[in-house]
């Protein structure tokens, strides 16, 4: 811990106050020199030097606006000067890459999904530096200044470090990712699981836009969780993921590819439903499913049109869930909880469900007001990575280095 007295405190105070006052203007722009120091609580001189900085740096811009509908002389605000910054954001799948230019207001510039093989010669990280050599030679014409890289993928991830010590599909092992991109690009870069990144963008501006304390899950091909409390993410600089997809419901249940039994995501990860329909379709010969090809789209229609396997698999399903979220709600006490899912089709079965279930086995100050919503995002695409980088401007350490040059 830095204190007072010793080198570094005075840098640290700067990267706060230049973050803080630049998320007020992204947020709040066209706003007053006057109404940042109220809202900063920094004094005017202090405003002023911060507003001169991000103007020289044309980061943010003056703007004539109208205040509070006042006749008159227009006053002078300032707002947010993005177009002329872009960041590249990077997501890796099963088999995919997609890579996108944003501006920072995050606004999509160019987007592309390529494909990436499980299996072949080259490592991860030489595909994944050619690939993104090649995007910036054909994207050359709409390049800005490139500021930053922010990468989103599954696996066990050290977000402060940049490190990737494991994930799913791809031979990985204790990759230092963000040291070898930042060297060849030469330009921070930011790493985060993809669960993480897309809590985090649904913080800032998404469904969970103005709550301090969120838990989002994930029921996807895996089941994972973030959580967002006293308005930071859990572990955020570290391993940040919660895994409450290898959280055990069932001692004697199907064994998990973690080595334990009965996992979460062994009863609610979709490869795991689709097994148990197939299984439960044979003895239900009156069941749609039975007539169709099986995908969530069709698992939620046949649900939400009354379809007694259907619905009862996602009852089953939203009951797991909500056994395992209602020991995160004692744990956290949330305001609320959003469920990010191709599930969410069938949200009118599946959200009564998993909040009944949360009530139930869970304090009741703590959960009787609890909200179960939908996401804003969607689990795919580059916005999670957006927010990386939304986060370092708004916590001052990308600033400061733009400012820096």
């Amino acid at each position: 811990m830095i204190g007072i007295g010793q080198p570094g405190h005075i840098d640290q105070i700067r990267q706060a106050n230049i973050g803080s006052v630049y998320r007020l203007i992204d947020s709040y722009g066209p706003i007053s020199r006057i109404a940042l120091s109220k809202e900063a609580r920094l004094a005017p001189a202090s405003i002023t030097k911060i507003a001169r900085e991000l103007l020289d740096a044309h980061l943010v811009m003056e703007t004539e606006y109208q205040e509070n509908g006042l006749r008159g002389r227009p006053a002078i605000g300032l707002i947010t000067d993005t177009r002329a910054w872009h960041f590249l954001a990077v997501r890796i799948s099963h088999g995919t890459l997609t890579l996108a230019l944003r501006d920072l207001s995050s606004a999509l510039v160019v987007e592309e999904t390529l494909t990436l093989p499980v299996l072949a010669a080259e490592s991860l990280m030489e595909r994944l530096i050619a690939h993104i050599d090649q995007f910036f030679i054909r994207h050359q014409q709409q390049l800005e200044r490139l500021t930053s890289v922010a990468v989103t993928l599954p696996g066990i991830i050290d977000a402060g470090a940049g490190i990737v010590h494991r994930m799913p599909w791809y031979d990985v092992h204790d990759l230092m990712l963000a040291e070898h991109l930042g060297n060849h690009i030469g330009v921070p870069v930011y790493v985060q699981h993809d669960i993480c990144a897309w809590t985090m963008a649904e913080a800032l501006s998404g469904a969970a836009r103005g709550c301090s304390d969120v838990i989002q899950i994930v029921i996807d091909h895996n089941v994972g969780a973030g959580v967002i409390t006293g308005g930071r993410l859990l572990h955020g600089a570290s391993r940040s993921l919660v895994e409450i997809g290898h959280t055990q419901i069932d001692p004697g249940g199907k064994l998990c590819y973690c080595g334990n039994r009965g996992c979460l995501e062994t009863v609610a990860s979709i490869e795991s439903i689709f097994e148990q329909v197939r299984d439960k379709r044979l003895l239900n010969d009156d069941s749609s499913l039975n007539r169709v090809e099986l995908d969530t789209d069709t698992l939620c229609a046949a649900a939400m049109t009354g379809d007694a396997l259907a619905q009862s698999v996602i009852e089953d399903v939203g009951n797991s869930i909500g056994r395992v979220l209602a020991v995160m709600v004692n744990l956290f006490n949330p305001k609320k909880i959003l469920v990010g899912s191709p599930l969410n089709q069938a949200s009118d079965i599946l959200f009564p469900i998993i909040t009944a279930s949360i009530r139930r086995q869970s304090l009741p100050d703590y959960s009787k007001n609890i909200m179960v919503e939908s996401t804003f995002f969607q689990n795919h695409g580059t916005m999670p990575a957006a927010a990386l980088v939304k986060n370092a401007l708004y916590d001052g350490s990308l600033l400061l280095k733009l400012l820096q040059g």
